[in-house]
C-alpha cells in the first residue's frame, strides 16, 4: 500500500470514528457523567489527528481561485472546528473525572451553557460537512436508475424523520442559547436514543448532499465543469 492509500485509509477511519464517537456524545443519559466526559476526550484527541491528516488543506488555503462552492465548504469546515474546540475547551472547564485539574478554566455558568450550544452546532456542522463531500466521493460509482430513485426516496423519508426528531427535541433552543440544560429522556432505551441522533444526523448529511448537488446544478448551467468533485478528489487523495 502507497503512502497516499494508507492516508486515505486513516483519513476515513478517523472520520468513522468521530461519527460514532459524535453519536455517544449526543447520547448523554445513555453513557453517563464519566464516560461522556472520556469519549470527549477521545473525541477532542481525534479532531487534533484530523487536523495533522488535513494539514496540505490548510496549506492551500490562500492559494487558488475561490468559487463559491469553496467557499462555503472553508467557512463550513473552520466553523466545524471552531465549534469542537469551544465544546472540548469548555467540556473540560468542567470536568470532573477525565481532567479535573482543567476544572474551572472558565467559568462554570459561561462553559455549560457554551458546551450545550457548541456541541450541538458540532452535530449540525458535521452532518452538513460529511454531506457536502458525500457527490464527489460517490461520482464514480455505477448504478441504475431504479437503484437511484429508490435510494433517493429513501433519504428523503429518513431525513424527513431525521427533522422532525430534531425538531421535537428541542435543539434549535440548545443551539441558539435559550436555554441552559438539556432535557433528556433517562428512561428511553439506549438503542433508540442512538438510533435518532443517528435520524437527526442524518438529516444534516442529506441537507449537505442537496447543498452540494446544488453548486453542481448552478456549475453546469454556467457551462463550466463542477470543480468542486475534482477539489474533492484531490483532498481526499492528499
Amino acid at each position: 500500500m502507497n503512502k497516499a492509500n494508507r492516508t486515505k485509509m486513516i483519513r476515513r477511519t478517523v472520520d468513522t470514528v468521530m461519527c460514532v464517537l459524535l453519536l455517544f456524545l449526543m447520547a448523554y443519559q445513555v453513557t453517563g457523567e464519566l464516560l461522556h466526559e472520556w469519549i470527549g476526550v477521545a473525541m477532542t484527541v481525534l479532531v487534533i489527528v484530523h487536523q495533522i491528516l488535513n494539514r496540505l488543506w490548510y496549506a492551500a488555503l490562500f492559494k487558488g481561485k475561490y468559487i463559491p462552492y469553496r467557499i462555503v465548504t472553508t467557512i463550513l469546515n473552520i466553523a466545524l472546528v471552531a465549534s469542537f474546540l469551544l465544546t472540548a475547551f469548555c467540556g473540560m472547564s468542567m470536568s470532573g473525572y477525565a481532567v479535573p485539574f482543567l476544572y474551572g478554566m472558565a467559568p462554570v455558568s459561561f462553559a455549560r451553557v457554551m458546551h450545550l450550544s457548541m456541541s450541538h452546532w458540532s452535530f449540525v456542522l458535521m452532518g452538513l460537512h460529511l454531506g457536502m463531500h458525500v457527490p464527489a466521493m460517490t461520482a464514480n460509482l455505477k448504478m441504475k436508475e431504479k437503484a437511484r430513485v429508490a435510494i433517493a426516496v429513501i433519504s428523503c423519508i429518513l431525513a424527513g424523520i431525521g427533522l422532525y426528531l430534531f425538531l421535537r427535541s428541542g435543539m434549535t433552543d440548545y443551539l441558539f442559547f435559550r436555554v441552559v440544560f438539556a432535557f433528556l429522556d433517562y428512561e428511553k432505551a439506549g438503542g433508540l436514543v442512538l438510533l435518532e441522533n443517528l435520524l437527526m444526523l442524518f438529516f444534516w448529511v442529506f441537507a449537505g448532499v442537496q447543498l452540494a448537488l446544488l453548486f453542481r446544478r448552478v456549475r453546469k448551467k454556467k457551462g463550466g465543469a463542477f470543480r468542486g468533485d475534482e477539489n474533492e478528489r484531490q483532498h481526499h487523495a492528499q
